[in-house]
Formats: structure tokens, sequence, C-alpha cells
């Protein structure tokens, strides 16, 4: 079969489907065929010379192939590119499933979208009544990704790029979950133990918050419930300490002998509730942890995870993240990604020579500009970035913006601009969301300028990202490598492999982080390196220098 594209689409249930081949711009070639086993001809198809871009709904198709063994070099995600579309045209949060997009090409009011499909999800009391099926899926399909097809030859080759990369991000991030994070239950077992006391019965608390709750009870001179922040605050009170909240960071400025043992009952209690032994029996099997991983889940482009909080495994647990007998992990994350991204999309010379380096960023500023003081230069970079005036970095700023005044001018027309009520977009052209009603008041308007210059900055780094990951899993299965990715989170990735291809392995992680530089800025002096290293187990990550704050934009 020789086609540019072959749009998919599957059974509701058993292994049958129907495709139909098309060209560039999503014309159809010739009648639709009806198929007995998809999977099968999905594989024969990828067996071809050269393989088409499937075209789909969304990844629950490529969910069912990987369950069939069938893996696919590229694919265009209708309801991933919707997504980007939508936004683009002022509509971010717009409707983007395929039965949406029908309806905006047939001109009529699209419904919201179904809720997401969940595999072991158990029928609600009162779920809404199902919606009429479509009877034509496939010419649905087809009809919305020629359109989408004739709306992205109007935009330029960044955002065509960015709908590549968003599309086979998709198609990562089902092939790992489909891989698994391998995942040790003994040893998390172990580790739970060993800080935790014994695994509780019932819905009993672990010994250890048993224990700490009775020293937060005897200083308070009463019984405190530290899991009542109302409690706790009445507690201090009581004492002569007025608190806003039981944040961690005000709990330590004060001077009191329940100080200790709450903050240890806090982190500890943490830990049972995220990632204890529930946690453990809920998610892991077989030795791997299963995510559902959500492409551009979060207004930046960022992924989340649909449960399992994978974006956030806590050092605690991590030694039960081992490589299999005989494997390796390779761990690689970016340096100063957020930083070195604002030197090449500002095309700052001066910035970009300091970020041109696979050096410390920071101690090189520091170096130039803070008498050597790497937290200085730290904080005043992630000030231009963030907004940040308060405390000592408004001078700070001001040092920075007279020596890379390209840079420094780049975030504040951002946030200039969301401040005034437009739209602002990265680097390959993700689109942030339109102003709402009372956004021009003053307070406001500020807030959502410090959103914007932090937008444009953040959702590039997160089509770094992107770019990064489809430059690594094309080199990977160019190689026929063994080696899987098996997790990613912002600006990190880790692989599992082979021993004797963990260094080889490695050495694609650096380079596919080189050619996601060349992808976005060409030439840029700026480089971006990443610190890959082989270990056997998640906790021997070596922490780097530093890390850029990991909050997320609001949604």
């Amino acid at each position: 079969m020789s086609a540019a594209r072959v749009a998919l689409v599957l059974d509701g249930e058993g292994p049958g489907g129907v495709l139909r081949r098309l060209d560039a711009s999503g014309a159809p070639l010739g009648e639709p065929q009806r198929l007995v086993d998809a999977a099968a001809a999905v594989r024969l198809v990828e067996e071809g010379a050269t393989p088409p871009r499937w075209v789909w709904r969304n990844t629950r198709t490529y969910r069912r192939l990987l369950g069939a063994g069938v893996r696919v070099a590229r694919c265009h995600d209708v309801e991933l590119v919707e997504g980007l579309l939508v936004a683009a045209d002022g509509r971010f949060g717009a409707p983007r499933g395929v039965a949406a997009a029908a309806a905006r090409l047939a001109g009529r009011e699209p419904e919201p979208d179904p809720a997401p499909e969940g595999d072991d999800e158990r029928p609600a009391l009162f779920a809404p009544a199902p919606r009429e099926a479509d009877p034509d899926p496939l010419g649905t399909l087809v009809a919305v990704h020629a359109e989408q097809q004739r709306r992205l030859a109007a935009h330029d080759a960044r955002f065509r790029l960015l709908a590549a990369a968003e599309s086979a991000g998709g198609i990562v991030a089902e092939e790992m979950r489909a891989a698994g994070l391998p995942w040790r239950e003994d040893v998390h077992d172990r580790l739970l133990t060993d800080q935790l006391g014994p695994r509780p019965t019932g819905f009993g608390r672990p010994a250890r918050l048993v224990e700490l709750n009775e020293e937060i009870s005897l200083a308070f001179g009463r019984e405190v419930n530290p899991d009542s922040p109302a409690e706790v605050l009445r507690a201090f009170g009581r004492a002569g300490h007025e608190l806003e909240s039981t944040r961690s960071w005000l709990i330590k400025r004060i001077d009191h002998p329940a100080v200790a043992p709450l903050l240890a009952y806090k982190e500890l209690s943490r830990l049972h509730t995220a990632n204890g032994w529930t946690w453990l029996r809920t998610w892991v099997r077989d030795g791997r942890f299963r995510p559902e991983y959500v492409v551009g889940g979060v207004v930046s482009g960022r992924w989340a995870t649909r449960g399992g909080g994978a974006l956030q495994i806590p050092r605690a647990v991590r030694a039960a993240v081992r490589a299999d007998p005989g494997h390796r992990l390779v761990v690689a994350d970016a340096s100063q990604l957020e930083p070195r991204i604002l030197a090449a999309m500002a095309g700052d010379t001066g910035l970009a020579r300091a970020g041109g380096h696979d050096t410390d960023l920071y101690a090189g500023l520091a170096e130039d500009l803070f008498d050597g003081d790497r937290a200085r230069a730290k904080l005043a970079l992630l000030s231009a970035i963030y907004g940040q005036t308060s405390g000592g970095a408004g001078v700070l700023l001001g040092t920075l913006r007279r020596r890379f005044p390209a840079a420094v001018a780049f975030v504040e027309d951002a946030a200039r601009a969301g401040e005034e009520g437009r739209l602002v977009r990265s680097w390959l052209g993700r689109t942030s969301p339109a102003a709402r009603p009372g956004d021009e008041q003053p307070a406001a308007a500020r807030a959502r300028g410090r959103f914007t210059r932090n937008f444009v900055v953040q959702a590039t780094a997160a089509e770094w990202a992107l770019v990064l990951l489809a430059e690594l899993r094309s080199a990977l299965r160019r190689a026929t490598s063994p080696a899987e990715l098996v997790f990613f989170q912002h600006d990190e990735v880790l692989l599992h492999c082979p021993d004797e291809v963990a260094e080889e392995t490695a050495a694609a992680v650096r380079t596919a982080a080189a050619t996601a530089g060349r992808r976005l800025f060409g030439d840029s002096p700026v480089r971006f390196p990443m610190d890959a290293r082989v270990v056997d187990g998640y906790d021997e990550k070596e922490s780097p220098v530093d890390t850029a704050p990991q909050a997320e934009l609001p949604a």
C-alpha cells in the first residue's frame, strides 16, 4: 500500500476495523477497506518500504494496537492537533474531540467532549446517556483531518512541527505506559516499613505517625489531631503563635517544641497517603508502574497523568525503581532548561554565549556578574522568567536587564501583552488562554502578565522536551535498539535497557537533546546539554546542581 497517510478506525469490539488511504493533503485515495484483523493489517503496512503517517482519533487507537503487539513509526492524532488549532484561534479549552470538530466543520455548535475513557472504570450510578453512534466514523475522521490539514497549511512551519511533535508525544506516552516503569514491590514495602513502621491493619495510622502524634500532643499539652489544620492553628494560637495556614514554611519560623514532630508528621503522612501501601497495591502490577500520561494535559503543554501521581515520585521511594536483572536505567535531565530556552528565543547574544556551553549556566553568570555568587545569578534569571521583584530580586533583575537587554525585554513584552489582554504564543505557536472578563482590573491584569511572561518560556521548554522525545524514539527505532523509554517528566527522561547498550543509549539521549535544539532554534549558539547517567536504581540519580521551580502555570 503506497500512501502518504492512512486513516484508521478500529471497531468498538473485536479485532476488525476500517482504513482509507489519503494523500498528503488528507484527500482520499481509493475506497475504504474493511479489515478483519486490523492489527495484522497495520503491521503489514508498517513493514513496507515507506510507512505512512497513521491518522486516528486519539491515543486509544494506538493503545489497542500496542496491546496486539503492533508499533507504528508516526501518526497524526486528530484530537491532540484539534486542541492546538482551537487554542490558536483564541478558543483555548473549547471541545477538541472528533465530534466537536465535525460539528464546527458543519457550522454547528459543538457539544462538550465526553469524559476521558478509562480502562478500569466501573459504570456510574447516574451515568449520562450514551451519545448516538456516528454512522460513518471513518468518513468523519477523514473529513476532520482534511480540514485540519487545510488549517495547518495556513500556519507556519513551526506550528506544523508542533502538531507533529504533539502527535509523536501521544505515541511515546502510550509506549511508556505499555512498557511500564520497573518497580520493586518488596523494596517499596521495605522503604515504607523503615520510615513508617509495620504496615497497619485496616485504616489505622502507621506506628511512626502514632508516635509523632503523641509527641505533638505532649508539646501542646493537650490532644491535637495533626491532620486537622484548624486544630493545629488553634493549638499554636493558644501558645501565642498566630498563623495564617499550616504550610511548612510558616511553621518552620516558630520556636516551639511541637514544630519538629509536626513537620516530620506532615512529611511522613504525605508519603503514607500519596505513595503508601494503598498506592503500591493499586498502581504496581507485575513489577511495573503504568501511569496514564496525558499529553498537553496542562496549559503550558506540559504533560499530566491520570491517577498514580507519576510526575511526583518522591525521593523517599525512588529506590523502588530498579532495573531488571541484566539491565540498567539511563536517567537524563536537562541543565537549566528554561534560562537556555529564553536565551535562544530572545536571540540575546550575550546570554546565548553564556548558555552556549555544556557547563553550569548559573555559575558562568555568577562569575561574570555576581562576584561568583551562583545563588544570586540563579535568582536573577528566574526572577526575569517568573516576574519576581520582591526582596532582593528587583535589584538583581536590574543588573540582568542592563547586561542582557534583549532577554529581559522578551519576557517583559510577553508580560505587557498579558496585562493588555492579548494572546501570547510559544516559539512553535502553542497559544495562551484568552483573557477573561475582569482581567482588565489592575490586580488581575498584573497576575495575567506574570502568567504570560512565564508561559512563553515554559511552553517552549515543553516543546523542546516533546521534540527530544520524538527524536530519541526515532533514533532508537532506527537502530533497532532494545532500550525503552519508561518515564518522562518536564525535562527528565528515564530509559530501561540491557547492560550492553546502556552507554550507547545514554549517548543517544545526548544526541537527541542537541538535535531538538537545532529543530527549534536552528544554528543558535545555545546548547541544551543532558546529564545522562547509567544507574541501577532511580535513587542513584545524583541531584542536579539546581532545579528550576516545578510549579505549573495555573489552568
